[in-house]
C-alpha cells in the first residue's frame, strides 16, 4: 500500500469509531424507516444481508442508534394539548435538581424535561389532552415539587415542524 494506511473495509464502520459512508447512509436510513427489512438496506448500501447486519447490530451495541419506536398520533389519542413550561427553582443545589428529576421522571405528561441555561433552569415538554388537565398537572405535579419557585407556560397552537431525525453529518 503506497500511502502505509489500512483502507477501511467496505464491509466494516472505521475502527475509530468515526463512521464511513456507509454507516451514515444506513443511519439516515434507519431514521426514515426503522422497519426497513435488511435485504432492503443491504441494496441500498451495495452489501450483502451479512455485513449490513453486522454494520447495523455495531451502530447499535456502538449506541449509534438508541432504539426504534413507531411514531403515534397524540390527537387521535386524545392529547390535544402541548405545551412548553420553564420551570425556576428556588435554588440550583445537587439535591434540588435530584428531586426535579425524579417527580419528572415519574409522570408521562412530560415528554421531555431539560435541563437548561438561562433565565430558567427547567424546560418541560408536555402533553395532556386538555386545558383542565393541563391546570391540574400543573397544580399537582409541577407547582407541588418542594423547590418549584415559578413556571411559564406557552402553548402550541400550531405544529409547524415536528421531527426526530438527526442529520447524519459527512
Amino acid at each position: 500500500m503506497p500511502s502505509g494506511k489500512n483502507p477501511v473495509s467496505v464491509t466494516e464502520p472505521s475502527r475509530e469509531g468515526r463512521l464511513d459512508r456507509i454507516d451514515r447512509k444506513l443511519l439516515a436510513r434507519l431514521q426514515q424507516d426503522g422497519r426497513v427489512p435488511v435485504s432492503q438496506l443491504a441494496r441500498e448500501v451495495n452489501l450483502t444481508v451479512t455485513p449490513t447486519l453486522e454494520r447495523v447490530r455495531r451502530l447499535e451495541s456502538g449506541g449509534y442508534i438508541e432504539g426504534y419506536f413507531a411514531r403515534l398520533s397524540a390527537s387521535k389519542l386524545g392529547l390535544g394539548l402541548l405545551a412548553y413550561v420553564e420551570v425556576s427553582l428556588d435554588r440550583t443545589t445537587p439535591d434540588a435538581f435530584e428531586r426535579f428529576k425524579q417527580v419528572m421522571l415519574a409522570h408521562d405528561e412530560v415528554m421531555e424535561c431539560h435541563m437548561v441555561a438561562g433565565g430558567f433552569d427547567y424546560l418541560l415538554k408536555v402533553r395532556v389532552p386538555d386545558m383542565e388537565s393541563y391546570r391540574r398537572f400543573l397544580g399537582d405535579r409541577i407547582a407541588s415539587v418542594r423547590g418549584v419557585q415559578q413556571t411559564h407556560t406557552y402553548f402550541v397552537m400550531e405544529e409547524v415542524k415536528s421531527t426526530h431525525v438527526i442529520v447524519v453529518p459527512d
